[in-house]
C-alpha cells in the first residue's frame, strides 16, 4: 500500500499540470499552488517511505527552511539572485517570501537529488550533478512565473539571450543554493541505489522535463525558454533514459 502512495500523488500531480496551460488568471493562480503542495507532499513522503525519518526531516530542513532562508534574504537583500519582490497571488508571505516557495525548492530537490545518484560514483560528481540540474530547472520556471506576475526584476540585467525581465544573476543564485542543498543531502544521507522503489520520482523528474519543454513551446509562448531549459535541463535529464534500471 505504502508503495502506492507516490504514484497516486504523482498521477494526481500530472493531472493538475495538464490543466495549467487551459486555465488562467486565479484558477492559473490556484492550479500552481496546488502543483507545488502535492509535489512537496510527493517527495517528503517518497524520502519518508523509502529512507525513514531522517532522509524526510533533512529534506525539508535543508530544502525547505534553507530554501525560506535564502530567498528571504533574496527579497530583503537582492543577494544571491538580484532585486525582486513577489505579487500576492501565490498566498500568504511572511517576510516578503509566498509561503509556498520554499516548499517548490523541497519538492525539486529529491528528485535531482535521486536521479544524479543514479549517473554518478563519488559524492562530488552527485552534488555537481543534482544541483545542476536543479538550477537548470530554473531556466523553465522562472520564465514562466514572470510572465503569470508572480514575481518581477527590479533589475533584470544582464539577461541571457531571449529570456529577458531575469537577469543571469538568478541563475548563478539558484545553482549556488543548489550546491549547498545537494551538499548537505549527500553529506548527511546514506548514499545507495534503491532500484524500482525510487522509479516514482525519476519519473517525476523526466516528466517535469518533458513536460516543460512542450508547454513551453507550445501553450505558453516562451519558446526561448523552452530551448534553454530543453538544452542544459536535458544534459542532466536525458542520461537517465540511457542507464539500464537498476
Amino acid at each position: 500500500m505504502a508503495d502506492r502512495v507516490p504514484w497516486a500523488l504523482l498521477g494526481t500531480l500530472v493531472l493538475v499540470q495538464i490543466c495549467y496551460p487551459l486555465t488562467d488568471g486565479d484558477v492559473r493562480a490556484a492550479l500552481t499552488v496546488t502543483t507545488v503542495l502535492l509535489g512537496v507532499l510527493l517527495s517528503v513522503s517518497h524520502a519518508f517511505l523509502t529512507r525513514g525519518t531522517r532522509a524526510a526531516a533533512v529534506l525539508l530542513a535543508t530544502a525547505g527552511l534553507g530554501g525560506f532562508a535564502v530567498e528571504a534574504i533574496g527579497v530583503a537583500t537582492g543577494f544571491p539572485f538580484g532585486t525582486y519582490d513577489y505579487s500576492g497571488q501565490l498566498g500568504p508571505k511572511l517576510l516578503g517570501v509566498p509561503l509556498i516557495i520554499p516548499l517548490a525548492w523541497t519538492w525539486m530537490s529529491w528528485p535531482a537529488w535521486l536521479a544524479a545518484g543514479r549517473l554518478t560514483h563519488g559524492r562530488a560528481s552527485r552534488i555537481a550533478l543534482a544541483a545542476a540540474g536543479l538550477a537548470a530547472w530554473d531556466l523553465f520556471l522562472d520564465p514562466q512565473m514572470v510572465a503569470e506576475g508572480y514575481w518581477r526584476w527590479h533589475d533584470p540585467s544582464p539577461h541571457l539571450p531571449g529570456l529577458p525581465g531575469i537577469p543571469v544573476s538568478n541563475y548563478l543564485g539558484w545553482l549556488a543554493f543548489a550546491l549547498l542543498v545537494m551538499t548537505a543531502l549527500t553529506i548527511t544521507l546514506k548514499s545507495d541505489r534503491s532500484g524500482q522503489r525510487d522509479t516514482p520520482m525519476l519519473a517525476l523528474w523526466l516528466w517535469t522535463y518533458f513536460s516543460s519543454v512542450l508547454a513551453h513551446a507550445v501553450f505558453l509562448d516562451l519558446p526561448a525558454s523552452a530551448v534553454w531549459g530543453g538544452v542544459l535541463m536535458g544534459a542532466t535529464v536525458l542520461p537517465q533514459l540511457r542507464r539500464r534500471r537498476t
